[in-house]
């Protein structure tokens, strides 16, 4: 399988669910489905069913993440000479040519895009359009809404 990009701070995070998964949530379950199981019949008894049923999402959340701990190629970006292109784990600022709206985020991994947190994924369109090019570039991106003319006003690799 190929290796992922990631920033330190997605990895990080990653890292820290699976903590508490393994540490806090994994217990909890397992304390419920032995309370449930103290309550007789199994097979009819929709409690032992419940946490057993969200045993089975744990362990597939704890797997899902350990895979993409396991393919992750943490970039960190601190450690990059600022040359003032556009990369993996940069913050961007764009402006819309037709509207004048401002435009700031930072490109990173798939699992760690947000837009409520302005982290937009490597993989969408307006990033494509965006890694390689350098402040003051003209770059073109396929949204929603057609394609939208932006101009690079400032990167910043913080």
């Amino acid at each position: 399988m190929n290796k992922a990009p990631m920033t330190q701070q997605g990895h990080d995070w990653l890292k820290a669910e699976l903590a508490k998964l393994k540490s806090v949530e994994r217990p909890n379950i397992i304390a419920a489905i032995s309370e449930a199981r103290a309550h007789g019949d199994l097979k009819e008894n929709a409690e032992y069913n419940a946490a057993k049923e969200k045993q089975s999402f744990l362990e597939g959340r704890i797997q899902e993440i350990e895979g993409k701990l396991s393919h992750a190629q943490i970039i960190d970006i601190s450690k990059m000479p600022n040359n003032g292109k556009v990369i993996f784990g940069a913050w961007v600022t764009l402006c819309n040519l037709e509207t004048d709206a401002i435009m700031k985020f930072q490109i990173v991994g798939d699992d760690e895009a947000d837009i409520k947190s302005s982290k937009l994924s490597f993989n969408a369109p307006i990033a494509k359009a965006a890694i390689g090019k350098s402040t003051n570039d003209i770059i073109r991106a396929q949204t929603p809404a057609g394609e939208v003319e932006y101009e690079i006003t400032e990167v910043s690799y913080l």
